[in-house]
């Protein structure tokens, strides 16, 4: 289990940085923000032109912002292209290599048409939100030079019409990743979050990452970075609160499954049944 040095050490706070400070710290650095997005023309437009209109137009934090669309059958593309999103299908990147529907994929596939030596992820269907996300989750990676990569956490309220339940969001994190957590990579036990949808990792990080093409990414990252490059190179950054649409108990499922296989598999335990494909590491992609 992770003892209280790290904690100590790699948690933090969003505002434990100013605007002013982050932007001298990026030194020339690019930093490239990617929002995978299936069918999420109702939100993707806000997330979008906030964070444009905080982050790159007002202090030039963030250099790009690039909306994956992975096959949308509504509007996405369009309301985050007008939105001042550089939008692609995720289908028609490096087609060469196919397509494989999916979170991850379009995760993956976002190394191939960004530029940022800094990625930042941020999922597209948020509700209760705001633009200190992105310099929150940045924090750690343009200041400490030891730190890979960054999870976000938030108190998640469980929304259901006009209810508003406290702190019951997040049921697939509290009934199967962190369980699973601390059984098999209790090194993991201190990250509050770790299938938060809004983390950062740095480009050489990431390109060498074998990535699960479904819901099971966030936490293959994690423990394949620790593996990898020790427990001090993750980070957290508590980001205040965060709500989204909530998927039904059968889209939840298929979810937890994905994610048991890809812990499992990393654990070195046999399963039986299909599993979702993973990503090479895009280092080894020509």
């Amino acid at each position: 289990m992770v003892g209280e040095a790290w904690f100590d050490r790699n948690t933090h706070h969003w505002d434990d940085w100013s605007l002013d400070l982050l932007f001298e710290a990026k030194a020339g650095r690019a930093v490239s923000l990617v929002v995978p997005a299936r069918n999420e023309a109702a939100t993707v437009g806000d997330v979008v032109s906030r964070v444009r209109g905080a982050l790159v137009d007002t202090v030039a934090l963030l250099d790009e912002i690039v909306v994956i669309d992975s096959d949308s059958t509504d509007a996405t593309y369009d309301v985050a292209t007008d939105a001042g999103a550089v939008v692609h299908r995720a289908a028609e990147i490096r087609s060469d290599l196919g397509t494989v529907p999916g979170k991850g994929e379009a995760m993956w596939k976002s190394q191939f048409v960004t530029n940022g030596e800094v990625m930042v992820f941020m999922d597209a269907d948020l509700l209760d939100w705001d633009t200190h996300f992105v310099p929150g989750l940045l924090g750690p990676l343009l200041t400490r030079p030891e730190v890979q990569l960054v999870k976000g956490f938030y108190e998640r309220p469980l929304v259901v019409g006009e209810t508003v339940v406290p702190f019951e969001g997040g049921r697939v994190t509290e009934l199967v990743a962190r369980p699973l957590i601390r059984l098999l990579f209790p090194e993991l036990g201190g990250l509050h979050q770790p299938l938060a949808g809004e983390w950062a990792v740095r480009r050489s990080l990431f390109e060498t990452l074998s990535v699960p093409t479904g819901y099971a990414v966030e936490l293959a990252a994690l423990v394949d970075t620790v593996r990898s490059q020790g427990l001090d190179a993750l980070a957290q950054v508590d980001l205040g609160t965060r709500a989204h649409r909530h998927q039904s108990l059968r889209d939840l499922s298929g979810m937890s499954t994905q994610i048991l296989a890809a812990a499992l598999a990393r654990a070195g335990v046999p399963t039986h049944g299909e599993v979702e494909p993973e990503r090479p590491p895009a280092v080894s992609v020509t």
